[in-house]
């Protein structure tokens, strides 16, 4: 379908309304929990193990099954698939907010994933096809503004509720928006189509257990130690599946993820960076919350206001880093944000006591949530212009899967080393714990910037060329 019929049908406006609802509701369950943990673990029982399952669970099924949802989408309909992805994840999060024990709340956190995989792909495939290419920059600035609201307020809205109602509610908030969104969609939103490529069972296997294997070996090791028999089955056994899936995507007919992309500079250097930009962020934010509320005994509420001037930049940065992006490009805007963030983890590192003032802690928050904002719009805008129109599908669920693969990946890599330095029995203990993950978040997001700086410079279009034709163009390896 053309952007002139998607237009017609329902505007840019609306798709921006709906896409960005969609996206708020993904972004915020994925950090919601982290004030509402020592909540969960008081009222449902668990360690450590249990309290990264209840997000990991949601990310890894989101990061394993993001590029089969998006492959979904484009041979059933994009529509289609994300009012069904919508639909499954609103009834997860019902289920998550009655979860009686642990185990069932980890059960349906996994389905929440299953339902935001499905949706949050097709997000930025239906903006595209909604958007004109000259204004795509400003669209994805306040996408990514819409987003970065649910980033911020997560922690937020978390600890509030956790603190004045119930962690319950966390999950309930999400059944209102859904219900509301699906009959938008529905009516205001045209539908479109990829290539109708088959869909890719054996990839799609092989990669959700080979990153759950290694996802669960990490999360398992620092309590069954690295030799036990089933910590080193899942690492082994995962990294040989990963591998298997790379050289599917390789040799294979239809992969999900075709490796020819990689072949662009763009392509791989985008990625690169946002797997490791949210290895450092997730697993650094998964402990700073529950640091202010175990050691410093902020309230969930606390703990969420005074996470706010880093989780809440993008919600005032992200638009003015997407017209940066445009005058720019995007590179020195993305490279520049994730260096940043690198500083600010490195400065709260130094500055994180079991006494720790908050002024103290001030500036690392502001420096990291400037850089995590400065990145987002950037990044999506690059992710989408680094590939053909008929491949924007696969490079959107292939980009989410590895910031959400990343993130998983942070979580249970920095809990490994807060295990072995520290621990919850004293705040020394957690203190000694929480240096070593924040030094090792902060060098990921570093290299991060490096990879972001290895993205070709976008290439000028000569003034001459038609309107139609005015869209940045990235330099690949088969330019």
């Amino acid at each position: 379908m053309s952007q002139q019929q998607a237009a017609r049908h329902g505007g840019v406006a609306w798709a921006l309304v709906i896409t960005g609802v969609a996206g708020f509701m993904s972004a915020l369950d994925s950090l919601v929990v982290t004030t509402a943990l020592p909540s969960i673990r008081k009222d449902l029982g668990g360690g450590l193990d249990g309290l990264e399952w209840i997000v990991s669970a949601y990310t890894l099924t989101f990061a394993v099954l993001l590029m089969f949802g998006a492959a979904l989408g484009d041979r059933f309909g994009r529509r289609r698939l994300f009012l069904a992805g919508m639909a499954v994840f609103t009834a997860a999060s019902a289920a998550a907010a009655l979860a009686p024990g642990i185990n069932s709340l980890i059960a349906a956190r996994a389905v929440q994933g299953v339902g935001a995989a499905v949706m949050m792909p097709l997000t930025l495939t239906l903006l595209t096809t909604a958007v004109p290419a000259e204004k795509r920059g400003m669209a994805f600035g306040v996408w990514g503004a819409i987003n970065g609201l649910g980033v911020a307020s997560g922690p937020l809205i978390g600890g509030s509720l956790t603190e004045h109602v119930s962690w319950h509610w966390i999950f309930w908030l999400n059944v209102p928006l859904g219900l509301a969104v699906m009959p938008l969609a529905r009516l205001r939103l045209a539908e479109s189509h990829g290539d109708g490529a088959a869909l890719d069972i054996p990839g799609t296997l092989l990669v959700s257990g080979g990153l759950f294997g290694i996802v669960y070996g990490l999360v398992r090791a620092p309590s069954d130690g690295w030799t036990d028999s089933l910590v080193l089955t899942g690492l082994i056994a995962g990294t040989v599946l990963v591998a298997a899936f790379v050289v599917h995507g390789i040799r294979g007919k239809n992969p999900m993820l075709p490796m020819r992309l990689f072949r662009s500079r763009a392509f791989s250097g985008i990625n690169a960076a946002s797997l490791l930009m949210f290895l450092g962020m997730f697993g650094s934010i998964f402990l700073l919350g529950q640091y202010m509320q175990g050691v410093l005994g902020y309230s969930p509420t606390q703990a969420g206001l005074r996470l706010l001037p880093w989780t809440g930049m993008p919600m005032l940065v992200a638009p003015v880093a997407g017209i940066l992006s445009d005058r720019l490009g995007g590179r020195p805007v993305v490279a520049a944000g994730l260096f940043l963030q690198a500083v600010g983890l490195g400065y709260m590192a130094v500055v994180a006591t079991p006494h720790a003032s908050y002024t103290a802690q001030l500036p690392a928050l502001i420096i990291s949530g400037i850089g995590m904002a400065l990145y987002f719009a950037p990044a999506a805008n690059l992710v989408m212009s680094s590939v053909s129109p008929q491949e924007q599908g696969i490079a959107s669920g292939a980009n989410n899967a590895l910031r959400q693969v990343g993130g998983a990946l942070g979580i249970a890599i920095m809990s490994s080393v807060f295990s072995a330095q520290g621990g919850y029995e004293t705040a020394q203990r957690f203190v000694d714990g929480l240096h070593p993950a924040l030094v090792l978040g902060s060098a990921m997001v570093a290299l991060a910037g490096v990879a972001a700086l290895l993205i070709p410079a976008r290439r000028r279009i000569p003034e001459s060329a038609g309107a139609a034709d005015q869209t940045p163009v990235l330099e690949t390896a088969g330019s």
